[in-house]
């Protein structure tokens, strides 16, 4: 793909040593919080959090009596994972537009490959908090954050509550952007404060897209541009999936194999946003 947008510039190494369609290393360590039904460390490039996945025994109102269950998620920022202190939420009373934002998404990212109805009444809280920031925590968050909800929906089958687990696919997320006419796959900090595209990606092993967050901060850009960086992050996500894989080892095989009845109402009902 040396042709297309950037066309002879793409040849060049970005300021952390990456070719212009590497992602940054990534790491996920499961089990990482001893209390919770599952949780992880996930690590991508300097960018980390801690992802935990807790399993309540109710449902929000909306739900009572309809033998169906809910997947939701809370993010927030420590407040030195920012070069400069970020005051906590808390101490100014309301949650900011950016984390009401992010939580949404992590939790409609999490729902479209989840069989809501298999679940009975039961919530799944997924609590995303940044340790460090260096650029793509929404997206670090959706990726690490399946792989704790695996673990929590293994423990209702441990304990008889489940037969199978509920989920249809895999499902990560990543940036891409356009940084000085170049295409950029997986965007640090540096690079996605200078962009004149961002993007965000959320997408289903089998490659269905769950979500396109693109702005162009600087100008307009072009349906060939959006394609390739399309492109860009349908290639970021398979490697993502391929890390979830193997953390998951034996568990990984079990993702997708819900009767076939089911998977068809789940397909037709749609995972719904009542956030």
């Amino acid at each position: 793909m040396g042709g297309g947008v950037g066309g002879e510039r793409m040849n060049g190494l970005r300021g952390d040593g990456r070719r212009w369609d590497e992602p940054r290393p990534v790491r996920i360590e499961r089990s990482y919080i001893k209390h919770a039904e599952g949780s992880v460390l996930v690590e991508v490039g300097d960018t980390r959090l801690i992802c935990t996945a807790t399993v309540e025994d109710k449902v929000p109102p909306f739900l009572k009596g309809t033998n169906k269950g809910w997947v939701t998620a809370e993010y927030g920022m420590l407040p030195r994972s920012t070069p400069e202190r970020t005051p906590r939420e808390a101490s100014r009373g309301r949650q900011g537009g950016r984390t009401f934002e992010i939580q949404r998404l992590i939790g409609r990212s999490l729902r479209s490959v989840t069989l809501l109805g298999s679940l009975g009444e039961r919530t799944i809280w997924l609590d995303c908090d940044v340790i460090q920031a260096d650029g793509g925590t929404r997206t670090a968050a959706i990726t690490g954050s399946f792989v704790a909800l695996v673990d929590a929906l293994q423990h209702l089958r441990s304990s008889g509550v489940l037969e199978y687990l509920p989920l249809t696919d895999f499902v990560a997320a990543i940036s891409v952007g356009l940084v000085d006419g170049i295409p950029l796959l997986d965007l640090r900090y540096e690079e996605d404060s200078r962009a004149q595209v961002d993007m965000n990606v959320v997408m289903t092993a089998g490659g269905r897209l769950v979500e396109i967050q693109g702005t162009g901060e600087q100008a307009p850009f072009t349906q060939e541009e959006m394609e390739q960086m399309l492109r860009l992050a349908h290639s970021g996500i398979g490697m993502l999936v391929e890390v979830q894989r193997r953390v998951l080892g034996e568990l990984a095989a079990e993702i997708g194999k819900v009767p076939a009845e089911v998977g068809e109402a789940h397909d037709q009902a749609g995972a719904g946003d009542e956030e």
